[in-house]
């Protein structure tokens, strides 16, 4: 490990520079095919998420429905219980001894109807409550339908340009992980926190007509000269970047 470390140090500027130049590249070039790739990774993830979320809702409505049907069951079989014991006070009351039992007889009678009346309220609201869920159900499994559909139609577009892609992405990988190994830890360092700050990747730029590449400020003539004889690491003092010589200017 001391005799790698030794190594990477003693490398002259020019070396660094020109390690840091390849490495930009060749991130570039993998930074390109994920940017074919586009937002479709994302897409087939909120796909994904809202099936997973209107798949949910249909479970938790198709419960209801059932916890719906299990209570107009319940109250079928009240009425039922009602229905029978009015037939029982009825008969009582043909052979009661006098008007008190025949009262009290009467008011039960009455109390099983009213509850009667009641429990065919209830199952009218809860038959409305049922076709009400099945028509939300019925939007949702549509609205489900067209997202599945969708996921798969993204899906399929992100495994054909990922079968195209990846190949030469694994290649690219590889050799940034090997360019990497060219540069002192610290220049690693320096190089992955200005890439993950750079809205396009760029670490390292070339100096374009007199400009940065990443920023496009002005850079002095002589500043320029130290970049093309690349003694000394230069940054951008505007945007932080490594800053490189042009093809043009090297050539």
């Amino acid at each position: 490990m001391a005799t790698k470390a030794k190594a990477k140090s003693s490398t002259t500027v020019a070396e660094r520079l020109d390690a840091l130049a390849n490495l930009q590249k060749i991130d570039s070039e993998i930074d390109r095919i994920l940017t074919i790739r586009g937002e479709l990774p994302l897409e087939v993830e909120d796909l994904e998420a809202d099936i997973e979320g209107l798949e949910k809702r249909v479970e938790k409505l198709t419960g209801e429905l059932k916890d719906i049907e299990v209570e107009i069951t319940d109250r079928k079989n009240e009425q039922k219980d009602a229905q029978a014991a009015i037939l029982q006070y009825k008969e009582k009351q043909n052979n009661v001894r006098n008007n008190r039992e025949f009262e009290s007889l009467s008011k039960e009678i009455e109390y099983q109807e009213l509850e009667i009346q009641l429990h065919e309220k209830k199952v009218k609201e809860a038959k409305a409550q049922i076709a009400h869920k099945k028509e939300v159900i019925d939007e949702v499994q549509e609205k489900l339908a067209g997202r599945k559909t969708d996921l798969k139609a993204k899906k399929a577009e992100l495994e054909n340009i990922i079968a195209e892609t990846e190949k030469d992405e694994e290649k690219l990988r590889k050799k940034s992980e090997k360019a990497k190994k060219q540069l002192d830890d610290h220049l690693q360092t320096a190089y992955n926190r200005l890439r993950s700050s750079a809205k396009n990747g760029l670490a390292v730029v070339p100096v374009d007509r007199d400009s940065c590449g990443g920023c496009f400020n002005r850079i002095p003539p002589q500043r320029q000269l130290d970049i093309i004889q690349k003694k000394k690491i230069i940054i951008c003092e505007h945007c932080g970047r490594v800053l490189i010589p042009s093809e043009e200017a090297e050539d």
